[in-house]
């Protein structure tokens, strides 16, 4: 079984996930129908991690590629697969052995959270989105509860620079006060005048969402009658304005005591760079999330896979017949990570993991590519950290995929067998 180049991916390419969960592939020109299979690989990767997409196709492209290698010179597809799926699960060992655990304090997190965001935008914006990412997990998270992202509301002001973007620990409602006259729902006018003259603000038809996140934010009990309502319904909030920004209005409530839901406002001067922001912060949201949930953390600037990648060419020599070609091929494909990252910053790719692999046998270090420089640096002591629920995902969904193209063939002679008999 042969596989043809457009189906092969050996460098780096773009992956935007639309709004329906779909994804696109910008700048790899794959025009094969294994391409929608990686895509919605890489789609359920997102929503089951929210990061580690573009790892994915990488991944999944030079495991294919390596095992073209190995069935150009005659080796049946089946032995390479049985090759991978050893190597899967000494690989899933290694990465039990090299991740870090910790307790997840804030200065552990805003590691997390900048290592993930200095992915996705310049280091400028991504130090500021930092802070207000970490805080903002921090806020809604309570003891023995599943951390709720949904309670993080990301509102968007196309107003000032990116860099103005702030966390608000209480709610920015994209409406302004129903009535003229009240300070800066469906309401009666009666009611209206009522509520103006005592200084009551009350919001034009305020999504149902808002309303759970008010109390969450304020304290308080939502009440549907006048004869409920008490002063043990009431919250809290020290600042309550509206902001005008042309015809929009915006609501902010803030000055909460503890509150257990807040919004990230996001600036910038374009519709572009307001959705680069937000997708920035919903992945770097979800990273901090998975640190606190795995409780543990693994070293980045691919650090991770050389060590992994040495320790499955130590151990190919315990594996027996050529099913080791396959846990070399899978070593192999896993250094397309630091590659690309070498690629990436403007260096030479095999000097520069010739670099990584010798320092991280010389030293036992879990040894990463310093991006700045090209050369070797201790991950974890220049805070950069990855998820492990990623890596450990990444393995799993990868080695499954790649196998399955490769014994396409027999899954398809297997299906017309069941359909003669």
């Amino acid at each position: 079984m042969m596989f043809s180049e457009d189906l092969l991916v050996s460098g780096a390419g773009d992956i935007k996930l639309t709004k329906d969960g779909n994804v696109l592939l910008h700048e790899m020109q794959i025009q094969h129908p294994t391409a929608s299979i990686i895509a919605k690989v890489a789609a359920a990767q997102d929503q089951v991690t929210g990061d580690g997409t573009t790892s994915n196709v990488l991944i999944i492209g030079e495991l294919l590629k390596q095992a073209d290698l190995y069935i150009s010179e005659g080796l049946h597809p089946r032995i390479i697969a049985e090759g991978f799926d050893t190597a899967k699960t000494k690989a899933l060992e290694v990465l039990d052995e090299i991740k870090v655990e910790k307790e997840m304090k804030r200065e552990i997190l805003l590691d997390v959270a900048r290592t993930s965001l200095r992915t996705k935008v310049h280091a400028e914006l991504a130090d500021v989105l930092t802070e207000a990412v970490v805080d903002s997990v921090l806020a809604i998270r309570r003891p023995g509860i599943p951390i709720d992202l949904f309670m993080v509301e990301i509102v968007e002001m196309r107003h000032k620079s990116e860099t103005d973007t702030q966390l608000i620990r209480g709610l920015v409602l994209d409406h302004g006060a129903r009535h003229p006259s009240m300070k800066k729902q469906g309401i009666d006018p009666f009611s209206l005048e009522m509520l103006a003259k005592y200084e009551i603000v009350a919001l034009r038809r305020a999504k149902r969402r808002n309303l759970e996140r008010l109390t969450l934010a304020c304290g308080g009990i939502a009440v549907n009658s006048f004869e409920d309502l008490n002063e043990d319904c009431l919250g809290h909030a020290g600042l309550v304005f509206e902001y005008s920004l042309g015809e929009e209005k915006f609501t902010f409530i803030e000055d909460c005591v503890n509150p257990l839901s807040v919004t990230l406002l996001i600036k910038g001067p374009n519709k572009h760079t307001l959705i680069q922001i937000k997708d920035a912060l919903r992945d770097g949201l979800r990273a901090v999330k998975n640190a606190i949930e795995d409780g543990c953390v693994v070293p980045g600037a691919g650090a991770a896979e050389v060590a992994i990648a040495e320790a499955l060419v130590n151990y190919k020599h315990r594996v027996q017949g050529r099913s080791r070609l396959g846990v070399q091929a899978f070593a192999d494909a896993l250094l397309i990570v630091p590659k690309v990252l070498a690629q990436n910053s403007g260096y030479d790719l095999q000097e520069t993991l010739i670099k990584i692999q010798t320092e991280h046998a010389e030293s036992k270090e879990l040894v990463g590519i310093d991006l700045n420089t090209g050369e070797p640096m201790v991950a974890a002591e220049a805070g950069i950290w990855d998820n492990y629920c990623v890596k450990k995902h990444l393995l799993h969904s990868c080695t499954v995929i790649a196998t399955n193209i490769l014994l396409v063939d027999e899954i398809m002679r297997a299906g017309m067998s069941s359909l003669r008999e």
